[in-house]
């Protein structure tokens, strides 16, 4: 393939927050405001009711990650389940929306599982995964003219946060193909794909204007990409990784461990709405959308919803996986667990990647995840424990 400039954008990968050294500051305080957060996350003064005695604060950033939190409060399964809670508070980056989290500014988000992996077992975050959120809904989308993943060599791939699923399958894929990632600039003749942390709402007008060659990151940004004419999906993360999870129900430790029965409320609810939002993929963009959740067009939620194979026949290679639209799964297997951290172990960064030396998935698992209430909570509800599974990765 002949060489064609791509200029670089006015960001930089150093320039992106990092998370690292500072999540557990009290100037993460100061700057929550700054960092994304639509309205101010400070404690509330109402004296609240239910099983917290004080209304629960949801975090969340504007992707259909966050479908299932979102929808066990604006369906009322929260309130039916004994939790008073405020309305979801909208967050602009990971970095902020996991401060917010860390310096108890809310008790719940949705978060990425290597980023949520990475704060507790190097930072000590206090922090524990209660549930899976979802499963599958990312892809790596690309501009017109790529057709193949070889064609990205010398060019530059957005991504959403170094330690993300997107990453890690990212550069899965590009090994695949024979090509690596940097995080300097790349080279088309060494066969090197830069990478480029980014907000996830910068990436389509980035990818519109030439700038990179492609993102991956959750949806409903390809759908955006795909409507707008910007690119094409050229793969979906659920057809590398089958049913894998990209966001976790991510709570405070305090909230698990002095208040269990409104943990187990609160993943309860969560199985409901993964339940509603299984029988009605019709109706999940008009319950997101409108409501001002989900600032983009309805149409596109909706097909992160419903898409369908046939309508991706030539993009899915397996396509029984059912990759390419949003799914839902709560229980967090260990085998899971285990296999991410195997890979964010061959994954490359821009940062510290010591904690994982000698770091098992066994240790990861019992540090970072506390399936007790996803236990009660599928149990209550009659549907299946799924404790380990084959993990079916086919970059």
């Amino acid at each position: 393939m002949s060489e064609i400039p791509w200029p670089s954008l006015p960001y930089s990968r150093r320039g992106a927050l990092r998370l690292g050294g500072r999540v557990l500051t009290g100037a993460a305080l100061a700057g929550l405001a700054a960092t994304g957060a639509v309205r101010s996350v400070a404690a509330s003064t109402s004296s609240g009711g239910g099983l917290l005695e004080r209304p629960l604060r949801i975090g969340y950033l504007p992707i259909t990650d966050a479908s299932t939190l979102l929808v066990a409060y604006e369906r009322g399964l929260l309130a039916e389940a004994g939790i008073d809670a405020e309305r979801p508070v909208l967050f602009r980056s990971w970095d902020s929306l996991a401060q917010a989290l860390t310096t108890d500014q809310v008790d719940v988000v949705h978060m990425l599982m290597p980023m949520a992996l990475q704060l507790r077992i190097a930072k000590k975050a206090p922090l524990k995964v209660v549930a899976w959120g979802h499963t599958n809904g990312s892809a790596l989308t690309v501009a017109p003219r790529i057709t193949d993943v070889a064609q990205l060599a010398g060019f530059q791939v957005a991504i959403p946060f170094w330690w993300s699923v997107h990453n890690v399958l990212l550069q899965r894929m590009l090994a695949a193909a024979g090509l690596k990632a940097v995080t300097g600039k790349p080279s088309a003749a060494a066969g090197t794909v830069g990478l480029l942390v980014m907000s996830p709402a910068d990436m389509v007008p980035a990818l519109q204007a030439g700038s990179i060659a492609g993102f991956v990151v959750a949806d409903p940004f390809s759908a955006l990409a795909e409507a707008g004419g910007a690119g094409h999906v050229l793969r979906f993360l659920g057809d590398v990784w089958k049913d894998h999870a990209c966001c976790a129900v991510t709570v405070r430790e305090d909230l698990a461990t002095r208040h269990p029965e409104a943990t187990t409320a609160l993943v309860t609810s969560v199985v409901k709405a993964q339940q509603w939002l299984s029988g009605h993929r019709a109706q999940g963009a008009r319950t997101l959308g409108p409501t001002g959740f989900l600032p983009q067009p309805v149409k596109a939620i909706d097909k992160v919803f419903t898409r369908t194979v046939a309508a991706y026949r030539d993009v899915l290679r397996h396509p029984a996986w059912q990759g390419q639209r949003l799914g839902f799964s709560a229980f967090p297997a260990a085998s899971y667990t285990a296999s991410l951290v195997e890979l964010m172990d061959r994954t490359t960064v821009d940062g510290d990647t010591s904690f994982l030396s000698g770091l098992t998935g066994a240790a990861a698992h019992r540090e970072l995840v506390d399936d007790r209430f996803a236990t009660q909570a599928l149990s209550a509800a009659g549907l299946p424990l799924v404790r380990s599974r084959k993990e079916l990765i086919a970059p």
